[in-house]
């Protein structure tokens, strides 16, 4: 979904996200949390990647060009930057969980850095915005019937073993993160994680995204949704 907004867009940073408020949908109560794929400061539009897996979601793909959306953003913190363009990024993403690393991808390219993208999905046609990816850096694909890339899981991909990474950035289903943060551990790599706990209000008043973490109780939405694996209590 690309959105165009009348006034000048803020400054957004990726890993953040947007509520969108669903209309002409009666059973849908609460907006909607969509992470942010990508900002064009020129154009000032949002661009939102959405899977249509719900009453809410099938609403949003429904609207046609001029329709106003009512939107929340930017909410969240993003992932940290690389410190230095000298540093080798692995960005992994699993299905729609490949949003916010587009606009990651794009903010370490301008660095000066060249990101390694590895992406997975169940098929070759949930693979998604490849050329997209392939602008900002390496890509490397995944699919678990084999249809595109290696056969499998992101975990299980040979540049894994090929190359030395400084820092993971990751987002999608929770035990693709899971098994990401275990490899990240395991070789002693910086590791952030994109938590998608179920949110309502996405200013934390709810308490409906609450993480227990090394820090104690959180809200996702605002001490997140982009944590350090290292103050997750995960089972690594």
């Amino acid at each position: 979904m690309r959105l165009r907004s009348s006034s000048q867009l803020p400054e957004m940073v990726p890993g953040q996200f947007v509520q969108v408020k669903v209309d002409h949908s009666p059973s849908t109560y609460l907006r909607r949390p969509i992470s942010i794929n990508m900002v064009d400061y020129e154009k000032n539009e949002l661009l939102l990647l959405i899977a249509a897996v719900g009453e809410g979601t099938r609403q949003l793909v429904r609207l046609q060009p001029g329709e106003r959306v009512n939107c929340l953003y930017p909410l969240g913190n993003g992932f940290t930057m690389p410190s230095s363009p000298k540093e080798n990024c692995l960005l992994i993403g699993g299905g729609v969980g490949t949003a916010p690393l587009l606009f990651l991808g794009r903010r370490i390219a301008e660095m000066g850095a060249q990101p390694t993208f590895l992406l997975g999905a169940r098929t070759s046609s949930e693979l998604l915005e490849k050329d997209m990816f392939r602008k900002y850096g390496e890509l490397y694909l995944t699919t678990e019937d084999g249809s595109e890339g290696e056969s499998g899981f992101v975990t299980g991909h040979s540049i894994l073993r090929q190359k030395r990474f400084d820092r993971i950035a990751t987002c999608g289903p929770k035990p693709m993160m899971l098994s990401v943060a275990r490899y990240a551990k395991r070789e002693n790599i910086t590791c952030e994680v994109s938590l998608e706990n179920d949110m309502a209000c996405g200013l934390g008043a709810c308490l409906c995204c609450v993480e227990n973490t090394t820090e104690g109780h959180i809200c996702v939405c605002k001490k997140g949704p982009v944590l350090n694996i290292k103050k997750l209590l995960w089972p690594l």
